[in-house]
């Protein structure tokens, strides 16, 4: 899939890249999430991550895409903010270091296969503190027979899934979410989640 993702972002404007998400300008605008060491994982082209340098957090991107990555870079200096871009495998992190207060996914765990996802937590798990937020958007439905045979399509999280992956380690809230099955995908979700253990 790496192919897929360095020429979307090499030629073209990926469907997805569509500015700084919802969830995550409703919860910066609102206080809940406050400027800290943040980490967008799987970045793409950076719209998240600069979002968040422009609100005054230390920001960091990572994806495996370099296409990704130097459009991403190409935009960060646009909007005149210093946001550290690097490529890594978000599945083998070999670059990144430290903890964050803050780390958000939109889109990139639930287009990892599922023994994948097991590998992806056990690598962002030492990004993490006590009280480090993690705001993770995913595709998340009940998938119908025939979604299964589509090659490359994503594996929407099923009903349970992020508090089976997460909940030993994580409060977890459930802030948006719908299915609507006249639309494909039919359905998302988006967690808050709160790193257990003691703050010192």
């Amino acid at each position: 899939m790496k192919w897929f993702y360095e020429v979307v972002y090499r030629y073209f404007r990926a469907p997805w890249d569509i500015g700084a998400r919802h969830e995550l300008v409703q919860l910066v605008e609102s206080g809940r999430i406050k400027p800290g060491r943040a980490i967008d994982l799987g970045c793409g082209a950076g719209a998240n991550t600069i979002y968040l340098a422009q609100n005054g957090f230390e920001a960091t991107g990572v994806d495996y895409a370099s296409a990704a990555i130097d459009k991403a870079q190409s935009r960060a200096k646009e909007a005149n903010v210093k946001v550290n871009f690097m490529i890594d495998e978000l599945t083998d992190l070999k670059k990144v270091s430290g903890t964050f207060d803050f780390l958000l996914d939109y889109g990139v765990l639930d287009s990892l296969r599922l023994p994948q996802r097991e590998l992806y937590v056990q690598n962002i798990l030492p990004l993490t503190q006590p009280g480090s937020l993690f705001l993770l958007w995913g595709f998340e439905y009940p998938m119908r027979w025939w979604e299964k045979l589509i090659p490359f399509f994503d594996v929407a999280f099923y009903s349970g899934e992020i508090e089976e992956r997460f909940g030993e380690y994580f409060e977890i809230e459930r802030i948006a979410g719908e299915i609507d099955f006249s639309k494909w995908p039919p359905g998302f979700a988006a967690y808050l989640m709160t790193r257990k253990g003691e703050i010192r």
